[in-house]
């Protein structure tokens, strides 16, 4: 979440810039400035009342020596009306800060000052075009039909066991999933990112710290009885390891990798454009995860991109970068990048990563801090992005690689899979 120290010293810009997310901000921040003034009065009230408790407690220690218990016994009476008094303080001070905090909860970050103006998805801006869209003939299957026969992917047996968006993967298809992940991991490794292995279900206070809460979109499964939530993403569970975490400059940038599986609701998906693996409910995921200074948060950002291209890369799919525009941005996010690939048998592009800079919104949310060599301590800038997510990328190949003999498999996926082709 923004810190009050920013919205205090940056009130007109901090309006001006939500306002490129389509968040009418300068209401609800008036109302936190406001807030964090009165709140700030009460501190100075507490304050000058816990020195005079101090000061008149030892008045009557010095007064019992002298003998004079009776104006000992007065400052006696004295010093518990003024505990009283800071006991009313620190409630309506504590009180002001869980309304400041709720408040704050519900503005979304600033965006980057390079970030488009736009409403929605057509507007992002395509920052970068690559790879070759092979030329298939008309009669090419899209991916749900070869899934089906390849035998690769039961979506109906899927239905079967859970529902409508949990596909299960067979055969040749189930190698596909754990190439794909082997791969990606291998190639985060290289990078020098540490791989975890996180738990894909966590507590509210790990949804609050990455902002995934509050669930604004009703996107998380919800375990009422634990009150836990399944996971949408790896993100979650990888930075909330620095929740209330101060680290030293010297351990900057964290570099860390995770593969598990993600929950999504989806609530309101449907249609052809939903179709197969287009959007799932629970999908294989690879995710990068960074912390590093305000200093050096971009050149993680760029470095990140460059990685998550060599991946699409390698795998010889169609692609195109778009720096999305403040309309089409998370709530979070302070910019984001999302890859997309071609889909040749569909003829459409679908998205299989985003790259995303929070800059210090999500470390204010952790309390993720970092000391720097002048034992001062900062917010730290957290970053992540997928490295990638499986389903559309799976979609892609199987349809951009068809032939007459079988499913072509590209040069570095060929070693996780054993085999050049799926016949």
């Amino acid at each position: 979440m923004l810190t009050l120290k920013y919205i205090s010293e940056n009130f007109e810009d901090a309006v001006k810039r939500l306002d490129k997310k389509h968040f009418d901000g300068r209401d609800i921040l008036s109302k936190v400035v406001a807030l964090d003034n009165e709140r700030k009065a009460t501190q100075t009230k507490l304050d000058a009342t816990l020195n005079q408790i101090k000061m008149q407690s030892a008045q009557v220690g010095e007064l019992f020596k002298k003998g004079l218990q009776d104006e000992a016994g007065k400052i006696r009476e004295n010093v518990a009306n003024l505990k009283t008094i800071t006991a009313e303080l620190e409630k309506q001070m504590n009180a002001d800060i869980e309304q400041i905090t709720n408040m704050l909860l519900t503005v979304p970050n600033i965006p980057n000052d390079t970030v488009p103006e736009g409403f929605g998805a057509n507007e992002n801006k395509v920052e970068k075009m690559g790879g070759v869209t092979p030329e298939l003939p008309a009669d090419a299957l899209p991916h749900w039909e070869l899934a089906k026969k390849y035998d690769l992917i039961d979506f109906d047996l899927g239905v079967k066991i859970t529902g409508a968006g949990f596909p299960v993967y067979k055969g040749w298809g189930a190698r596909l999933q754990r190439a794909l992940i082997n791969f990606f991991l291998d190639e985060a490794r290289n990078a020098g990112y540490t791989e975890i292995m996180p738990p894909t279900v966590v507590n509210e206070a790990s949804g609050y710290g990455t902002g995934q809460l509050p669930d604004k979109e009703g996107q998380m499964y919800h375990c009422n009885l634990d009150n836990l939530y399944l996971i949408p993403t790896a993100e979650v569970p990888v930075t909330n390891i620095y929740r209330d975490v101060i680290l030293n400059e010297s351990e900057l940038p964290i570099k860390n990798c995770a593969y598990t599986q993600c929950f999504r609701r989806e609530a309101g998906s449907y249609g052809k454009d939903v179709r197969g693996l287009n959007r799932l409910h629970e999908f294989s995921k690879i995710e990068i995860v960074r912390i590093d200074t305000p200093e050096h948060s971009y050149q993680s950002l760029d470095e990140m991109i460059a990685h998550v291209e060599s991946l699409v890369q390698k795998l010889e799919l169609p692609y195109r970068i778009l720096r999305l525009c403040g309309g089409d941005m998370s709530f979070t996010s302070a910019i984001t990048f999302d890859f997309e690939v071609f889909s040749a048998a569909q003829k459409r592009w679908l998205e299989v990563s985003s790259v995303s800079n929070f800059e210090s919104y999500q470390a204010n949310r952790l309390k993720c801090r970092y000391r720097t060599a002048d034992k001062k301590t900062q917010l730290c800038h957290t970053l992540n992005g997928s490295a990638l997510a499986l389903p559309r990328i799976v979609a892609a190949l199987l349809e951009n690689n068809q032939t007459p003999e079988g499913i072509r498999i590209p040069k570095a996926l060929q070693p996780y899979m054993g085999t050049e082709i799926i016949k």
